[in-house]
């Protein structure tokens, strides 16, 4: 269950950056927007270790 609610927080702020992103279309904000999508991946594989 928790896996499920992980992934599914995962794409729900995927399609939020996404229409953001692709709305504004700056660099600077898909740079900001990728680091955080790679942030919030690399933790939420670290969690699920544990």
């Amino acid at each position: 269950m928790t896996r499920l609610l992980t992934i599914l927080a995962f794409c729900t702020l995927l399609g939020f950056l996404g229409i953001l992103v692709f709305e504004v279309m700056r660099v600077d904000l898909a740079i900001v927007a990728g680091a955080t999508l790679l942030l919030v991946g690399i933790d939420s594989l670290r969690a699920g270790k544990s």
